[in-house]
């Protein structure tokens, strides 16, 4: 297992690292994802630990509370071999303090995740969301304090527009609060919209990114095939309405090209789509999910080996979509690319 920096950070974190969405089951969201209760997750984290990776990643939303429960169990007796990532500020409830990211609402959701794992300390802490009704400074002190108290180790965000992001580690710059150094997002051979504004920006400020759903929700499994139905047992019956859209005609297109070059390198077409994830700029962690023990190992075959410079230059070309402005004019006219090299 290969270990990278978190960003800025001294933190040594493997270049895989375990969602825990799978565990716990619960509500039509997470039923779908997995149902993995104790024993199973157990399991599961031993494959994990066996091949180095040893963050694992959680949200108190997940099947309300319980996916941190049942990783709190997985990991008793060997939390000094894990690293805990968990994620709060979505809605856990319908009452007013039940959402967001007020200093009320930190303390107390910090508290309750430290109890659901079953330890006095998460190693980072990541807002799920913007909270556009709460003073940035608000959160940014209340989360310095809870990391000075111990409680928290690192902080970071997710799912934070550019703008948000920025305009928080200058206040934390400023105020000289902790600052974000991780940034868990959406980036996927069929999602590649990281790359126009939040990718600069984390190599400019030293985020790491912490890649979700690197499969395209799901998409990039093998099983996806042009001019075929999808697969009765796909969760995607269930799921893709909750996930990103995307244009038939290009998955299937980027499917063709992960088909010839996972045969070429005798790998499966997973393995060859966190792969080239793991050549991308400013990528600390690609966050692998599993619902059984076979989808894990698979999932974990996409280290140890890389792609060849052409296979990457096949993959980029056939994923590739024109940015929007003020983007696009970096891509085709000189002026502008002679001042702004492009980072990939």
């Amino acid at each position: 297992m290969e270990y990278r920096n978190l960003g800025a950070s001294g933190l040594k974190v493997p270049v895989l690292a375990f969602g825990t969405g799978t565990f716990g089951g619960e509500g039509p969201l997470f039923s779908a994802w997995g149902r993995s209760g104790t024993d199973e997750a157990r399991r599961l984290v031993d494959i994990c630990l066996e091949a180095g990776v040893n963050l694992f990643d959680s949200a108190d939303v997940y099947s309300s509370g319980a996916s941190e429960e049942i990783l709190g169990a997985a990991i008793k007796g060997r939390r000094d071999k894990v690293l805990i990532s968990t994620k709060m500020s979505l809605p856990m409830g319908d009452g007013p303090l039940d959402a967001g990211s007020s200093r009320h609402r930190l303390l107390a959701s910090v508290d309750a995740a430290l109890r659901r794992l079953g330890t006095d300390c998460i190693d980072l802490l990541q807002l799920h969301a913007f909270d556009a009704f709460t003073p940035i400074e608000e959160v940014l002190s209340t989360l310095d304090t809870l990391v000075l108290s111990g409680k928290l180790r690192y902080v970071g965000v997710s799912n934070f527009a550019g703008w948000q992001l920025m305009k928080s580690l200058a206040i934390a710059d400023r105020r000289g609060w902790q600052r974000y150094v991780a940034h868990q997002v959406y980036y996927s051979l069929l999602g590649r919209d990281y790359e126009w504004k939040l990718m600069p920006l984390a190599r400019d400020q030293g985020v790491g990114a912490l890649v979700w759903s690197p499969l395209g929700w799901g998409r990039l499994t093998g099983k996806i095939r042009r001019d075929q139905p999808l697969p009765q047992n796909s969760r995607l019956h269930a799921t893709a309405q909750f996930g990103p859209p995307v244009d038939e005609q290009r998955l299937h297109a980027v499917v063709d090209v992960l088909d010839a070059i996972a045969a070429e390198a005798g790998r499966t077409v997973p393995q060859v789509a966190i792969a080239w994830l793991l050549s991308r700029p400013t990528v600390s962690s690609v966050i692998i999910g599993a619902r059984d023990e076979a989808q894990l190992r698979d999932n974990l075959g996409a280290v140890g080996w890389s792609l060849g410079a052409d296979q990457l230059r096949r993959l980029d070309e056939v994923s590739t979509v024109m940015p929007p402005y003020p983007y696009y004019p970096y891509r085709i006219q000189d002026g502008f690319a002679r001042l702004n090299p492009p980072l990939v």
